[in-house]
């Protein structure tokens, strides 16, 4: 009786645990640490595509004009302010002169004095080429008057040694006037170079610009060379733009360009590479290129606002294109998990360029219309069972 009652409970309890443990089971490979990885998956296409580079630039004026004395003095005045708007020839300041307009008028003075010593000595030189002409003429008399027995042969002498002293006269007067003329020449010049320093004093606009900085105020002293005022040709700006070096084959004068500025809520404007700049920095390991607006903005940007630039890279021939979500790295290499019949093989491959649509070209590895693994549920591995499926729950479309 007791052997009954126990096979009884015996039975009942395998046919309760038996349900459970098939329950388990099914839990543990559907769902469960065992269960098959869900994949996200895509073919391999072979296509062209268009690379692109992406950088970060800072507005800068092309040309900047920063304008201050050639000599060193103390800042009399500034007309401008920052903001300002001035018209080529417009005064923007000046530094005092001190003492060059006394200098000036001195040197006018001495001017005045080494004409008028020019002028004597151009009288001078005249009367002497009339003595001369004089000489000359009674020299040739005496010596008519010689050859007919009339004077003798002194008087005759006489007149020969007054006419040497007068070409000695005529040389003297000519080297006096040669002197006044060369030292009119000297006070002139002179006196037009401190002209030319007064005039400096005077900060003057070279083109239309805008006042972008006043660098002293009235009554500090500046250096030769030191700006005062700072402007820049508003009309011409670009965008000093970084990119990684590792990215910039193909980047060249001429490509075009996308610019978006901050301050215009992120409005897209048109631009082209203008150069590309010899020098690169070596510190960052950034290629440094200018772009410029094909139109420039209406408004204009403040100098020194952050832009984001993207330059449309020439397309490139066609070849197999994976998402560059689907390169995974195993190990040390980097390749694809390419889904050959319901199993899983890692094939290594070769990057080529990408865009920035998130598509890269393969060089080797794979071919066109393989099955490749995109988005996975977890890490997989070449044992891993896998389930394919349309879309995984919390991976973007």
């Amino acid at each position: 009786m007791k052997l009954l009652v126990f096979h009884r409970r015996t039975m009942v309890l395998i046919a309760i645990l038996v349900p459970l443990l098939a329950l388990f089971a099914y839990a543990a490979f559907r769902s469960g640490p065992l269960a098959p990885v869900e994949v996200a998956t895509i073919q391999v296409e072979k296509r062209s595509i268009a690379p692109a580079l992406f950088g970060i630039g800072i507005v800068e004026a092309r040309f900047t004009y920063r304008i201050g004395p050639t000599l060193a003095g103390r800042v009399r005045q500034v007309a401008v302010h920052v903001g300002d708007r001035v018209q080529a020839g417009q005064q923007l300041g000046e530094i005092d002169p001190v003492d060059l307009d006394d200098r000036i008028a001195s040197q006018a003075a001495a001017l005045q004095r080494v004409q008028a010593e020019r002028i004597a000595a151009e009288a001078r030189l005249q009367d002497a080429q009339a003595r001369h002409t004089y000489a000359v003429a009674q020299v040739e008399r005496y010596e008519q008057l010689f050859s007919q027995k009339v004077v003798s042969v002194e008087v005759v002498e006489a007149h020969r040694q007054e006419r040497l002293v007068s070409a000695a006269g005529v040389r003297a007067a000519k080297a006096h006037l040669e002197a006044a003329v060369r030292e009119t020449t000297r006070i002139s010049a002179d006196r037009t170079g401190l002209m030319h320093q007064r005039a400096n004093l005077v900060l003057i606009a070279p083109v239309d610009g805008l006042v972008v900085a006043r660098r002293a105020e009235p009554g500090s002293t500046v250096v030769a060379g030191q700006s005062v005022v700072e402007m820049i040709d508003p009309e011409h700006i670009w965008v000093n733009v970084r990119f990684d070096q590792l990215s910039t084959a193909g980047l060249r004068a001429g490509l075009p360009a996308q610019i978006v500025l901050r301050s215009l809520a992120g409005q897209s404007l048109t631009g082209n590479v203008l150069r590309v700049e010899p020098l690169s920095d070596a510190v960052t390991e950034e290629t440094l290129a200018k772009v410029v607006f094909v139109t420039p903005p209406a408004t204009l940007p403040p100098i020194g606002e952050l832009a984001e630039v993207t330059v449309m890279l020439s397309a490139l021939p066609e070849a197999p294109v994976v998402p560059n979500a689907a390169v995974q790295r195993s190990g040390k290499q980097i390749g694809l998990w390419v889904v050959e019949q319901g199993g899983l093989r890692f094939a290594p491959v070769r990057l080529g360029a990408h865009d920035l649509d998130g598509s890269v070209q393969l060089f080797s590895g794979v071919q066109a219309g393989e099955q490749v693994v995109v988005y996975s549920q977890r890490a997989l591995n070449a044992r891993s069972r896998i389930r394919r499926v349309g879309h995984l729950q919390g991976v973007p479309q």
